[in-house]
């Protein structure tokens, strides 16, 4: 029992060191001007998304949680809170549809949680502006939301056969 507890924890570790250092190479990316303000591809999501399929909903709020708390330390306050909203959303999305993955499929999964992200900061934005506004910026969301949840969405796919060899001997739940 305290191997499998050990295991865990440092899975949980190494997902979390992972989801940063992959939210660190975004932060280092330019910003490309056809893009909406802040705008990156979501890479550490293939992190959350191996999380809620193979250990539950408890490690994919984890990775939102961790990689939120990494946003109020590099970039403050309101990157927390933009963090931390869609992550939550977004990692419990992904919870929920991998129950419907044949219907959905891994890269609508993905394509759904990163609007859920989306819809996440947008929640957030509108109490920080208080002003609906800030939703007439949702189209441009969407479609970012549509092609980053499609390209995190294949590589997932592409990676999980491989993730899936090293038996890390997962189980969902706490």
């Amino acid at each position: 029992m305290k191997k499998n507890i050990s295991n865990k924890i440092a899975l949980y570790g190494i997902m979390g060191a992972l989801a940063l250092s992959l939210s660190f190479i975004e932060s280092l990316l330019p910003a490309l001007p056809f893009l909406p303000p802040g705008a990156k591809p979501g890479l550490a999501n293939i992190v959350t998304m191996f999380a809620a399929c193979s250990l539950g909903l408890p490690a994919a709020l984890y990775i939102a949680v961790l990689k939120a708390l990494f946003a109020l330390v590099t970039r403050g306050v309101t990157a927390f809170f933009m963090s931390l909203c869609g992550g939550l959303l977004s990692g419990a999305a992904m919870y929920i549809l991998f129950k419907f993955k044949e219907k959905i499929g891994l890269t609508g999964i993905s394509v759904i949680s990163a609007l859920m992200h989306n819809f996440g900061q947008l929640i957030v934005s509108f109490f920080i502006v208080g002003s609906s506004a800030v939703f007439g910026y949702a189209p441009f969301l969407i479609l970012f939301g549509i092609v980053s949840g499609i390209l995190t969405g294949v590589i997932f796919k592409i990676i999980l056969p491989a993730v899936n060899k090293l038996n890390l001997n997962t189980s969902k739940g706490g």
